[in-house]
């Protein structure tokens, strides 16, 4: 070897080596580039989505791509939508065109293969336990974008920024029995990723400088932005979706703990129903005993049960849904107690008892018919349980605007007296009585540890006795009894207050006041009917009634029709339902018509079946989704919600801005327009009311 032979060969290895070692850094850090880039947008995305979790979505990251070693998912998002398989993309000049992605000048569609063959194998494996393959959708997330959806090759490629109201729309497809059965089978499809190997060099491990936390904050979604994402997601499904969806704003109050009873008020459409609903769920999870939730309106129980259902099913069978009457008939005819209740009887009798003494008394001289003096008896005397006429005359008659002296209310207890003799003697029962043995059986014996805790929704509509016979189910307890409602929906006569059923909500009230259903326009079209309207609030006070402090909503402004006869009247309401399903694409089942009489929701029945179009009472409504237009009264409608909303038999008077002077007729007045007031608010998207002399 010749001299220096060997050290040439050693320094031309070394320059060899060291270009080896240059250009597989300079690879290495083109991949820690990639890798860093990803590692910012996955977290990302995760951050965006976080707001699914209250909602029950899980998210799976950095797992395991089936079937090989090294290959890895980004994101896994299960919950009631279905499965997510969301793939991260940092791409700069995306455009999609005729079914293909280009990047720059790249054609990159073939990139989305891999994502779609991985829905595929997704789909083939969570089948065995049940999954529809449907319900397994392949995202692109194009990271800090927005504004962009388009699917290829079966992929849908969205923007970073509209990634969760693309999740949140599919609403609730799964149950959580059904998400949890997902959720396992995933875990063993998707394992773990491990950790890379480590990195063997002589040179000491670099010192990664922190992310900046105001770059990370800045490409976050703001709360509006949230919040807007998860309702527009929920907007599209049908209308039974809606009326369980718990905005995230309210969900704090649904854990909120109370000492003691607890009110929680609001104008129309602020969420007070849902609230109670899922805080019924919430208090099934805690609590040892039954839930009972109930409300004056006997068919509401069965919507809110099957709501229930959906939202909550492992909950639902600790939750009793009833009406307040069916209560009192069930409990009196569990411990054998008689009763023979008899509406049409009752009536009879009252119209004797009318005859007897109410015609020549200073009632009938007077211009109250003797309905007025019916709801006298009804709701005045029998809805507090008043046995004497000392109780009654120096009572305060809340909500009730014909004054009554010393005379007129000895007239009052006459004919209630000989309304009381006459049910007796016919061996009847009216629906006060119902209640009125009911809360005395209760006194007998009281219910001990059935029910852990009551909520009461509607609470304005029901009578005194009821507060107190319900009340005393439960007591004072914690968390134990909540009245939701907001009196200026009241549409029954006469009132009570809580401290003449005994109780106290003093420092355990809350108010809701941010409207969600309803859009801005339809709000001001129904505040103008109780506008400066006053009512006996349950808490003793005069009220004017609550105004949401915001409308975030905006939609097209009612629609008013003005017919000059029954016939023209549905004419124009069958063309409105026709528009409202063709042009504005609004589902069949999302639509309601709204009457103040039944004979009007008979009548609107009638027109809608002969023009072909499917109709379900609302009396036969049970919450479960239907391809039928919803018709009944205003007083069945409580409590609920529709997209779209006629109301065909509004007559002018009913319109008049300034009300009767003689205080019964106003009385009527102010009862109907808040009546009308509740029927506006019941839609969501669009109002139409039609107008007739």
């Amino acid at each position: 070897m010749v001299a220096g032979e060997s050290a040439g060969a050693e320094s031309r290895r070394q320059l060899a080596l060291a270009d080896a070692h240059e250009k597989a850094a300079a690879e290495a850090r083109a991949a820690a580039g990639r890798f860093g880039i990803a590692e910012i947008t996955e977290k990302q995305t995760a951050r965006t989505l976080a707001p699914l979790s209250p909602l029950g979505y899980f998210m799976l990251a950095d797992r395991c791509w089936p079937g090989t070693r090294r290959a890895q998912v980004d994101l896994i998002v299960i919950g009631p939508g279905g499965v997510f398989i969301v793939d991260t993309k940092a791409w700069a000049e995306v455009a999609i065109d005729q079914g293909r992605v280009h990047r720059g000048d790249a054609d990159v569609t073939d990139e989305l293969l891999g994502l779609a063959d991985l829905a595929d194998i997704t789909q083939a494996d969570l089948a065995e336990v049940g999954l529809a393959p449907g319900e397994v959708r392949p995202l692109i997330a194009l990271a800090g974008r927005r504004d962009i959806d388009a699917t290829v090759n079966g992929v849908r490629i969205v923007g970073e920024r509209d990634l969760l109201r693309c999740i949140a729309s599919h609403g609730n497809r799964l149950t959580p029995t059904q998400v949890d059965t997902v959720l396992a089978r995933a875990l063993t499809l998707f394992p773990q990723a491990s950790a890379p190997p480590p990195v063997v060099a002589s040179v000491p491990e670099p010192v990664l400088p922190l992310p900046s936390r105001e770059a990370e904050q800045d490409a976050l979604l703001s709360p509006e932005e949230v919040n807007d994402a998860l309702l527009q997601g929920v907007l599209a499904q049908p209308i039974e979706e809606w009326m369980s969806f718990l905005h995230p704003q309210q969900a704090k109050l649904v854990r909120r703990s109370f000492p003691g009873p607890s009110r929680i008020r609001g104008p129309a459409g602020t969420g007070k129903t849902v609230v109670g609903l899922h805080r019924a769920a919430h208090l099934a999870r805690i609590k040892s005993g039954r839930i009972l939730v109930t409300t004056y309106v006997r068919t509401l129980p069965d919507v809110l049960r099957e709501l229930l259902r959906r939202l909550a099913p492992e909950a639902v069978d600790r939750v009793e849904f009833t009406g307040t009457h069916a209560f009192a008939r069930r409990l009196l005819q569990d411990r054998g107690v008689h009763f023979n209740l008899d509406p049409a009887q009752s009536r009879v009798a009252f119209d004797v008892a009318w005859r007897q003494i109410g015609v020549d008394s200073v009632l009938g001289r007077g211009t109250r018919d003797h309905d007025y003096w019916a709801d006298e008896i009804e709701h005045v005397i029998k809805g507090r349980g008043i046995a004497r006429f000392e109780q009654y005359a120096d009572l305060t008659r809340a909500g009730r605007r014909h004054a009554l002296n010393l005379a007129g209310r000895q007239a009052v207890w006459q004919l209630y007296c000989a309304y009381d003799t006459e049910l007796r003697q016919r061996g009847i029962d009216d629906f006060a009585d119902l209640v009125l043995l009911a809360e005395a059986e209760l006194r007998r014996e009281p219910m001990k540890d059935v029910y852990s805790a009551v909520i009461v929704d509607e609470a304005q509509d029901l009578s005194c006795a009821m507060v107190r016979m319900l009340h005393s189910l439960v007591g004072d307890e914690p968390d134990s009894f909540t009245l939701i409602g907001d009196g200026q929906q009241s549409i029954y006569p006469g009132g009570y207050t809580l401290a003449e059923a005994g109780l106290s909500v003093a420092g355990r009230g809350v108010v809701l006041d941010i409207n969600y259903r309803n859009t801005a326009q339809i709000v001001d079209f129904a505040q103008r009917l109780v506008a400066g309207d006053e009512y006996a609030d349950i808490e003793g006070v005069l009220a004017r009634g609550d105004v949401p402090s915001s409308v975030p909503r905006a939609g097209s402004e009612p629609v008013i029709s003005r017919c000059a006869n029954r016939r023209e009247l549905n004419e124009t309401m069958v063309r409105r339902v026709r528009s409202v399903i063709k042009d504005i694409g609004t589902g069949i089942g999302d639509v309601a018509v709204l009457c103040i009489t039944r004979r009007a929701a008979m009548d609107a029945t009638a027109a809608l079946l002969a023009a072909g179009l499917p109709v379900v009472n609302l009396e036969e409504y049970s919450g479960v989704p239907l391809e039928a237009i919803k018709v009944g009264t205003i007083k069945r409608a409580k409590g609920l919600e529709f997209k779209q909303v006629l109301i065909p038999d509004i007559r002018r008077v009913h319109t008049f801005s300034e009300p009767p002077v003689e205080g019964t007729e106003r009385e009527r007045w102010e009862l109907t327009r808040r009546e009308l007031y509740v029927a506006m608010t019941r839609a969501r998207d669009g109002l139409w009311v039609g107008i007739s002399t």
